[in-house]
């Protein structure tokens, strides 16, 4: 089974920030949008929400093995091994890898469920799949 945060429909969102707010604070304890693994942003008229797909790029791409997938499909990074290089981030196709060269090991989405709980327009879900 696979999990990843998914959208029913994105021109529904507010344009809040909730979600972002939401997983900023979880895992950094701030509300900065670059603290955020989960972004949205406009293209012409329309509202791009991006959230980590899991497709692995990260982890094909650390040199130390700290990013591993588990048995959710989803890919975490280890703290201990991490030696906070950037790798992954230069790598994520979609720039959703919180990434700070002087600070600790990056962050990206475990499926936490934070954004989805935080967004008030009922549109972010954890998607699971065979």
């Amino acid at each position: 089974m696979k999990k990843k945060i998914a959208v029913t429909d994105p021109n529904e969102c507010m344009t809040c920030a909730a979600c972002v707010v939401a997983c900023a604070d979880k895992f950094h304890k701030t509300t900065y949008e670059e603290d955020s693994c989960i972004q949205f942003n406009f293209k012409g008229n329309d509202i791009k929400i991006k959230a980590c797909v899991q497709c692995g790029k990260c982890a094909k791409n650390c040199p130390e093995e700290a990013i591993t997938q588990n048995k959710f499909g989803v890919y975490t990074i280890n703290k201990k091994k991490c030696v906070n290089c950037g790798k992954c981030a230069e790598v994520c196709p979609f720039g959703l890898i919180v990434y700070k060269p002087n600070g600790t090991a990056p962050n990206k989405c475990i499926v936490c469920g934070a954004c989805v709980k935080a967004c008030p327009a009922e549109i972010l879900y954890v998607m699971e799949k065979e």
